[in-house]
């Protein structure tokens, strides 16, 4: 049985979701990131990155890396058909999925949320705040533009489509944010499936 680490609200959220749309027995452990969890000995030596999301396999082997994590569960899941069925689809997957979680989350909100990582000197966070909100409304027009004509972002929905839902809520919830038309309908709707009711009941968020 696949053991899911996560933390309620983080990124982690989006695999959560995947383990539940697929429908199979699963264990999520929470960690406390507030108090360090992630980075004593327990925990680190599962993942010596000590971050979320992480999932244990049935077979002991770790995966990391959200994109990694939700491919491999799209992969070897069909039946839950949350992998786009020709190459160039899974290609598109990969691609929405790695521009919300490097950009939008790692540089955009990590910026927001953690300016001294990017400014030491405290008289810049500001301006580094200001750069992080900018990349994130150019993320949401991106996937504004793909979501077009569309439910989700590959037609179908798949596992791209997560980490679109993690992003999103991030703005709404914590910076109170309003998503373009397209984007907000994506989001309606992903809050609308059973898997993810279920996850944020799960979560502590609903």
């Amino acid at each position: 049985m696949n053991t899911l680490y996560y933390a309620p609200g983080a990124c982690s959220i989006g695999i959560h979701i995947l383990l539940e749309e697929i429908g199979q027995p699963f264990e999520a452990k929470q960690l406390d990131l507030k108090n360090g969890a992630q980075f004593k000995p327990d925990f680190a030596g599962i993942n010596p990155k000590s971050k979320v999301p992480t999932l244990v396999r049935d077979d002991g082997s770790v995966l990391t890396e959200y994109p990694a994590i939700a491919f491999w569960l799209a992969a070897t899941n069909p039946a839950a058909k949350l992998m786009p069925a020709t190459p160039d689809g899974q290609a598109m997957a990969l691609q929405f999925t790695d521009h919300a979680v490097s950009t939008m989350h790692m540089q955009a909100f990590s910026r927001m949320f953690r300016p001294a990582n990017f400014a030491p000197n405290e008289a810049d966070a500001e301006a580094v705040k200001a750069r992080g909100r900018e990349l994130y409304e150019k993320g949401f027009a991106v996937m504004e533009k793909a979501l077009g004509g569309k439910d989700y972002l590959c037609g179908d929905f798949s596992f791209a489509d997560t980490a679109l839902f993690y992003v999103s809520m991030w703005w709404v919830k914590r910076m109170e944010g309003t998503l373009p038309a397209n984007v907000a309908a994506h989001y309606a709707r992903m809050l609308a499936r059973p898997a993810v009711q279920r996850v944020m009941v799960a979560e502590g968020l609903a």
